[in-house]
């Protein structure tokens, strides 16, 4: 729930700077002179382009929490089986061991969006972020039966 809410807040907070930086666009749009203008012009893509990036991955953590909801329904959840140091952080043997289970029981199954979903969370613990969104992804599109891309 906190990290919902931290997201919340953070794209609240980039909406209104989003917001902020196309006024200042506008203004020097109104300026008039061609060079006002063409800053302008480049201030407003910087919120387009942000709004845009913020759009997706929007959209993708609502999916990704779909799919969990989902397995969680099924009970399929991966269960937290990793140890952890004394600070708390997970051991990277730890990581290693259930990554390579879950990678096996992806290739045996590469067609199952359940196996790409409990993999790209193996991706997570072993803190190899894009691995495990593009993991997630793949599990995203398998559940929506959409062409997958390799």
């Amino acid at each position: 729930m906190r990290a919902k809410i931290t997201y919340c807040v953070t794209a609240a907070v980039l909406v209104v700077y989003f917001v902020l930086v196309g006024s200042r666009g506008v203004l020097l749009i109104e300026q008039g002179t061609a060079l006002t203008v063409a800053f302008g012009i480049a201030v407003l893509i910087l919120p387009v382009i942000g709004l845009w990036f913020l759009w997706k991955n929007t959209q993708f953590v609502s999916r990704a929490n779909r799919l969990a909801e989902e397995l969680d329904a099924e009970g399929g959840l991966p269960v937290d089986e990793l140890t952890r140091t004394e600070s708390g952080r997970i051991d990277r043997d730890s990581a290693d061991a259930v990554f390579a289970r879950r990678r096996a029981e992806t290739e045996d199954s590469p067609g199952d969006w359940r196996c790409w979903f409990r993999l790209a969370v193996a991706y997570h613990d072993a803190r190899d972020t894009p691995r495990a969104r593009k993991a997630m992804q793949r599990a995203i599109a398998l559940h929506d039966h959409k062409p997958v891309r390799v």
